[in-house]
């Protein structure tokens, strides 16, 4: 199997804004208005995908077309389905995503046992004016950026959800209508500039030798973090744009710090992704931790470096190692000092 780094946590793949999913509920889905809105959209060097659409559209008049289902939803984006969701949740479920086969099936009777869910998830993002807000979201996040993003996010259904909003490269992006995490609003106006900063990083990062390795994942979410907090102007709390944490959950890591970074130091190197620092829910070195150690300890590492660097030096990540980020941000030598 061929090695795919995710832009999200190896374990519960989360975005960093996550809440608590808002519902819609009508006695009869309206089929009329889900044909009306556009297969695609493009804004920029976006392109957004409503496969979800045709997933619903498949059962309508309560005949399944699984023509569809090959034609509007599998086929359009073939690379997500085959190289990412036919990839990430191992060879066993690879056939529920990389073949029309497998695609057609588990559509059919995915719509059956969920069909108040979905049709209620598909309302939400109706209700929700997709052009205008990636517009918005762009034109503030091109002026703070060195590189316009270029990237296909489709907006979709699955039977196993662990990408939540988020992919395995800029070709191959999703947003998990149906993850039980996925407050839909809120994940598009909060979490969406976290997932463009990690398609900037990424474009930078093709040069790093060592852009695989467990420290430079840990910038990778510490920086998408850090920019949503300065994408906001810091008028969102630190800890939210770090996973949605609580402020209690901040609390603990600032008492902890310096035993995570001493403990967590040796995993640094490591390019396995099978390692405490990325995936502390099975290492559980810490188990005490209320969210992914990574996350936060990039955060905080460019959040060093800021401080002793100037308010707008948070724009050298783009061009630092991970190594040297970490070397010139003196967070190490401030661990030291605790």
């Amino acid at each position: 199997m061929r090695k795919i780094i995710l832009f999200l946590s190896a374990s519960t793949i989360l975005s960093c804004s996550t809440g608590k999913t808002t519902t819609v509920t009508e006695n009869k889905f309206n089929y009329n208005r889900l044909e009306k809105i556009p297969d695609s959209v493009k804004v920029e060097g976006i392109v957004i995908k409503n496969l979800f659409k045709h997933q619903l559209l498949a059962h309508k008049d309560q005949q399944y077309d699984s023509i569809r289902i090959v034609q509007k939803v599998y086929l359009p984006h073939k690379k997500l389905w085959d190289s990412c969701y036919g990839v990430i949740f191992g060879d066993e479920n690879a056939h529920l995503f990389n073949n029309p086969k497998g695609m057609m099936a588990w559509n059919k009777t995915f719509y059956q046992k969920n069909k108040q869910e979905l049709e209620n998830r598909a309302n939400n993002i109706l209700n929700i004016d997709l052009k205008k807000h990636f517009k918005e979201t762009l034109t503030r996040f091109n002026k703070l950026v060195p590189y316009q993003p270029k990237a296909r996010i489709s907006l979709l259904f699955t039977p196993i959800t662990g990408i939540s909003f988020g992919g395995c490269n800029a070709e191959q992006f999703a947003l998990e209508l149906n993850h039980k995490n996925v407050d839909i609003r809120y994940s598009l106006e909060k979490a969406l500039p976290h997932e463009l900063n990690h398609l900037v990083y990424e474009h930078f990062r093709q040069a790093d030798s060592n852009g695989g390795n467990a420290l430079s994942q840990t910038i990778d979410e510490g920086f998408a973090c850090y920019f949503t907090y300065v994408f906001f102007d810091h008028k969102m709390e630190k800890y939210e744009a770090v996973e949605n944490m609580t402020k209690e959950n901040w609390a603990w890591y600032i008492k902890n710090e310096k035993e995570i970074f001493t403990k967590l130091k040796p995993s640094f190197a490591d390019q396995s992704g099978n390692n405490p620092l990325l995936r502390n829910d099975k290492f559980k070195l810490f188990p005490d931790a209320p969210k992914s150690m990574n996350y936060w300890l990039g955060f905080r590492i460019i959040e060093k470096y800021v401080e002793k660097n100037g308010p707008d030096s948070w724009k050298d990540v783009y061009q630092l190692s991970a190594s040297d980020l970490l070397e010139k941000s003196g967070y190490e030598k401030y661990i030291e000092s605790l």
